[in-house]
């Protein structure tokens, strides 16, 4: 790989990061005010309220950047760029098509992406314990015992299609895939999709940012540019746990056609495609399930979904054999 291609792929890279998030966002702002029987921002660059989102962020630049008297001032100030970073490193090896079409394509590319996405956890358990307040703590707590309970049944669901196909290569998982994934991987798929749901705080698992009992969680004494980088960290992580779902589980760049143009021209579009629909699936969860309670979230994750991940991993095991 040239200097010149490694340019041109990280600033394809850093686009996808900097833009689809913000069309999840807008997505959420609509789909959520259409559910609820409203009709959501309308005004932001006229048509159906398109620049909501980029309004926002003039808006969240504007404000005053405040650090609590008593907070440990670097912790502070760093946790936000280390909720957000480990998703654009992440994307780096994800693939949108067959062949050279992602970041870098690493053998072990499936531990590299779940690792990675765990550090970015680390981020709201750095603004937890750094704001000297206690519902910022009781926040961060909440977000470490979400951790734990969840990277379990997540890397086990993926270990199973790592299984199945012979490699731990996200293309080469991708190009192994075949249809009848879909019933042999479907609790795998569950699982994962849940367990990404939960690492993201997302609801109904949205405990650590329970506003009717910790004001926002971790995020409580945050304002400014910095809140925003969280709240685009959350549409990162979104794009980023349904773009990898799709690639697993659901034959990243495979279709039904291609225009004539092959999966090396079209596939983007299918890839592209799932994971929009996944997000979707976010945000309509957002809307149709009401917040677990701690003891109910720890309870899903030890109780169903590890034992579904492990019999996920059996049956792939067998199957493999046979």
């Amino acid at each position: 790989m040239t200097v010149t291609d490694a340019v041109v792929r990280l600033a394809v890279i850093l686009g996808f990061f900097l833009v689809v998030p913000l069309v999840v966002g807008q997505m959420e702002h609509k789909a959520m005010a259409h559910m609820q029987s409203r009709v959501g921002p309308m005004y932001a660059g006229a048509f159906h309220g398109w620049a909501q989102l980029v309004a926002d962020g003039v808006k969240f630049a504007q404000k005053e950047d405040v650090v609590p008297a008593d907070a440990d001032r670097r912790v502070f100030q760093l946790a936000p760029a280390v909720a957000l970073i480990p998703y654009l490193v992440a994307l780096v090896t994800i693939p949108i098509g067959p062949g050279t079409q992602v970041g870098r394509n690493l053998d072990a590319g499936l531990f590299f992406v779940l690792a990675v996405m765990g550090v970015g956890v680390l981020g709201s358990l750095m603004a937890g314990w750094a704001s000297a307040n206690k519902y910022s703590l009781l926040g961060g707590i909440r977000s470490a015992a979400q951790l734990m309970a969840y990277e379990l049944p997540m890397i086990l669901a993926a270990a199973s299609v790592a299984m199945a196909a012979g490699t731990l290569s996200l293309t080469g998982i991708a190009a192994a895939w075949h249809w009848y994934w879909v019933p042999w991987q479907l609790m795998g798929l569950f699982v994962f999709f849940v367990s990404g749901l939960a690492e993201l705080q997302r609801p109904p698992f949205d405990m650590p940012v329970a506003d009717s009992e910790i004001i926002f969680g971790a995020y409580t004494e945050y304002t400014g540019i910095r809140f925003a980088l969280f709240l685009l960290a959350e549409y990162a992580g979104i794009v980023l746990l349904s773009l990898l779902t799709a690639v697993l589980f659901l034959g990243g760049w495979r279709g039904p056609f291609y225009f004539g143009l092959g999966a090396a021209g079209f596939g983007w579009f299918w890839t592209l495609a799932k994971t929009l629909l996944l997000a979707f699936l976010v945000i309509w969860l957002r809307v149709s399930y009401p917040r677990l309670r701690e003891d109910q979230l720890q309870k899903l994750a030890w109780t169903t979904l590890i034992p579904l991940a492990l019999a996920q991993i059996a049956l792939t095991g067998i199957l493999k054999v046979v």
